[in-house]
């Protein structure tokens, strides 16, 4: 999820495990702990693309880590408050819980999160978006009217333990939702008589009303949306793998290991002569089936003999085209 909301729910664990002793306190050290996972996002600046991808919610996003250094985060804690009503102990159990409810939020998004590292396992519910804010907000008013109140004040630990149950709750729908959208799509499939070998469903930016489907083909990708207001069948549109453009880059160890992050789905494409891998999972920012812009693609350079795979960067113009129809799709209308 992103910073603010890492940051939210952080210092809501926070005031639920030492709030009573430490007041606003316990809510800044569980902000703080609530952002040091996604720490992680250093890497890149230290190791190659395809390392960073490959570490992003990894390490720092496991329960190894959340034991391991909560309690080296404690006792730096204990020695900065002394003299204070909390202990070594209660602060490293401030910081596992901060530290741990960071990457099981994040297992609800696309990316997912390897939170039984070093296990091969990336966990995914793929049912809320990084930004959602109905999940935020709520949250956050709830977490600001308990901040303002003393700590001796019983409304304090009431109001905080209404955003958790609130923003909880919401997880859990999102995950029902996601449920009659997989079952709307699967329903179209087989009225439009489609054989495919596998789908995947998300929702799209910022809302859990609108999601989108990658269907599998066999040298093809469909791609459709569905929102909870449409009244008319869902459109699929074909997207050409183009695998064999990768040609003899097929068996290099940076693409197997890209192809591994992205569980197979990927499309190839060429760009001024230039091979480009297009992560599918994220979907797209332009639409086009003859000329789609991806949300994470990369590109596959030459380099003295081995290859060099670099981000393709991000525009203002980007976002600009994703939201742009996005709240007239939401409540049903297509083109």
């Amino acid at each position: 999820m992103d910073s603010l909301t890492q940051i939210v729910l952080g210092a809501a664990v926070g005031e639920a495990v030492l709030g009573k002793k430490v007041g606003n306190r316990a809510m800044l050290y569980g902000a703080i702990a609530g952002t040091i996972p996604d720490l992680d996002v250093i890497s890149r600046y230290f190791v190659d693309t395809v390392t960073a991808i490959e570490w992003h919610r990894g390490f720092s996003h496991s329960i190894l880590f959340s034991v391991l250094f909560a309690p080296l985060f404690g006792w730096i804690i204990s020695k900065i408050e002394r003299p204070a009503k909390a202990s070594w102990r209660d602060w490293s159990l401030l910081m596992f819980w901060g530290l741990f409810t960071h990457p099981l939020l994040d297992s609800f998004t696309t990316w997912g999160t390897q939170l039984f590292w070093p296990f091969d396992l990336r966990l995914a519910f793929q049912s809320i978006f990084v930004i959602d804010p109905l999940y935020t907000l709520p949250f956050l008013c709830f977490l600001i009217l308990a901040m303002r109140l003393p700590i001796s004040d019983p409304r304090r630990s009431k109001y905080n333990r209404w955003g958790l149950i609130l923003s909880s709750a919401y997880l859990l729908l999102t995950i029902g939702l996601k449920t009659l959208a997989y079952s709307s799509f699967i329903k179209n499939l087989e009225n439009q008589k489609i054989q495919y070998h596998q789908i995947e469903i998300r929702p799209t930016p910022f809302n859990t009303i609108l999601w989108t489907a990658n269907i599998d083909m066999e040298d093809a990708y469909l791609i459709g949306e569905y929102s909870f207001f449409d009244t008319k069948p869902i459109r699929f549109t074909p997207y050409r793998k183009n695998h064999e453009l990768l040609g003899e880059l097929s068996s290099n160890d940076k693409i197997q290991r890209l192809i591994k992050v992205t569980k197979g789905w990927y499309t190839i494409s060429m760009n001024a002569k230039v091979i480009v891998y297009n992560d599918l999972r994220f979907g797209l920012i332009k639409s086009d089936p003859l000329d789609p812009i991806y949300a994470f693609s990369y590109k596959l350079l030459p380099f003295k003999d081995k290859l060099k795979v670099e981000e393709v960067p991000k525009y203002k113009g980007d976002a600009r085209e994703v939201l742009s129809g996005l709240w007239y799709r939401i409540w049903g209308g297509q083109d």
